[in-house]
């Protein structure tokens, strides 16, 4: 592959081009479904080829291809080129990006049992047995479970001398049990909604779960919801649980700090952000228990890597201290916008796409607080946990989240249950209403493999660090 990248890059420095990377990617994905006692999908996916991205005339081009070869690594780059030049003739201002010295290495992800190697029949005895003990629970009227798989290698080459070789393996897995009746299809999940648990990691993590272990107790909180009291009305404090915690970041704190949604770069399909370049060093954007990260450094979360795709070594980088606004998310271009250099955030989909600034592991850090001290701590309140819906408004101001399953908080002892808790809020207003997170002991990072933006969107894997949080007088029970 450094043969087919120097081809490129050198096709790309004698037609005369300021900056130039290329990129050739190998992914392979499986996926398999069971529902309620039938197999229902087993997918396989590989792909290969090489994306060239240049400067020339002080605009960007781009171009890909599936033949992957010295010959069409370099017809592919002048294609680049031509594109970069035919854009210069309506660019705007001159691209310029920030300094980097130039790297060589090479960067891989842990993984003890590769799960490509795990038979299919193991798998699916997984899957089969945790349905089957799901239908097992009077009530239950649907079950689904599904494990995936991915695997990666990437080769990244710059004009400066750069080159980078990185091969990472993620694996993932989840189930769900429905209760239907009375109108009302109530969901319990585990280990979180939306896709399971995914990390950067083996099979070891996919029997870590337990998924047959959990599947009873899931599908017993999911036909007990058709009997829970609503979702009160009214404003409360609120205890939300860490993977809720988790997307509630992902959606009004990762997002509109991506600094091209802030320079106003992407306004497709998820929209822009309220927060402005100005706001950086001054903008309270949460309460003082409020630290935010940017960690592409974790072990085994599916947002970590050795070096994003412009070859910015990953880093662990503060957006938010103590409440106040430090940093964004950003690529080499646009960080010269706030006069820094990158902090990594540059990655693409697959080899066919142009690197977009993608969140890494953001996460709220965690506090001093045990989960049960937090629970006596608050006399009048709710517990909820794992996400059922949201609706967030295009600058990532107003939101509006829905969860599967909550408790009341009376006294400082969980109550009664609760169905369809869901809670409304003003992102800075809502961020400023923490007064307390749960210690390292509770913290977790939940991997999210689908996270869209750009278009033609991309599919970026990135994660969470979340414990149980705190938040005083917040609107629940919204439309009853």
């Amino acid at each position: 592959m450094r043969d087919v990248i120097e081809a490129a890059l050198e096709a790309a420095r004698t037609a005369g081009v300021s900056y130039a990377d290329a990129r050739v990617v190998v992914a392979l994905t499986e996926e398999i479904a069971v529902g309620y006692g039938v197999v229902e999908a087993i997918e396989s996916r590989a792909s290969f080829g090489l994306g060239v991205r240049v400067v020339a005339d002080g605009a960007w081009g781009f171009a890909a291809t599936r033949e992957v070869s010295e010959a069409t690594a370099a017809e592919t780059a002048r294609q680049a080129v031509a594109i970069a030049r035919a854009s210069a003739r309506v660019a705007g201002i001159p691209v310029a990006l920030s300094e980097l010295e130039p790297v060589v290495g090479t960067w891989s992800g842990g993984c003890e049992i590769d799960p490509f190697t795990v038979a299919l029949e193991d798998k699916l005895a997984v899957a089969l047995s945790a349905d089957e003990a799901m239908r097992a629970v009077e009530g239950v009227a649907l079950t689904k479970a599904h494990i995936g798989a991915n695997r990666y290698r990437k080769w990244l080459g710059l004009l400066d001398g750069s080159f980078v070789e990185q091969s990472w393996t993620e694996s993932g897995a989840g189930i769900a049990a429905y209760a239907i009746g009375e109108g009302e299809v109530l969901t319990r999940s585990y280990p979180n909604s939306h896709g399971g648990g995914w990390r950067q990691a083996g099979w070891a993590y996919v029997t870590g779960l337990d998924l047959v272990g959990n599947a009873t107790r899931v599908a017993e909180e999911a036909v007990a919801l058709m009997s829970a009291a609503p979702c009160p009305s009214t404003t409360t404090d609120l205890i939300i649980g860490g993977s809720q915690v988790g997307l509630q970041v992902h959606e009004s704190i990762g997002h509109p700090l991506e600094l091209d949604r802030v320079l106003g770069d992407e306004a497709a399909f998820a929209g822009t952000s309220w927060v402005a370049l100005g706001d950086l060093d001054e903008l309270r954007y949460g309460s003082e228990h409020v630290n935010v990260t940017a960690d592409a450094t974790i072990p085994e979360s599916l947002g970590s890597f050795g070096y994003d795709d412009e070859g910015v070594p990953a880093q662990r980088d503060f957006l938010i201290r103590e409440g106040l606004l430090t940093g964004f998310l950003s690529s080499r271009e646009s960080a010269t916008a706030i006069g820094r250099t990158s902090n990594g955030a540059m990655r693409a989909d697959g080899w066919n796409r142009i690197p977009l600034i993608r969140m890494t592991t953001v996460s709220l850090e965690p506090g001093t607080w045990t989960f049960d001290d937090l629970i006596a701590d608050t006399d009048d309140g709710l517990y909820i946990e794992t996400n059922n819906s949201w609706s967030i408004d295009d600058k990532r101001l107003n939101f509006q989240f829905g969860c599967e399953i909550g408790w009341e908080i009376k006294g400082g002892k969980l109550g009664r249950m609760i169905r369809r808790p869901n809670y409304t809020g003003i992102t800075p207003q809502f961020w400023n209403s923490c007064d307390a997170v749960c210690s390292a002991d509770h913290w977790e990072v939940w991997g999210l493999a689908n996270c869209g933006k750009g278009e033609p969107m991309q599919v970026a894997h990135v994660a969470h660090g979340a414990a149980p949080t705190r938040f005083r007088g917040v609107q629940v029970g919204v439309g009853r």
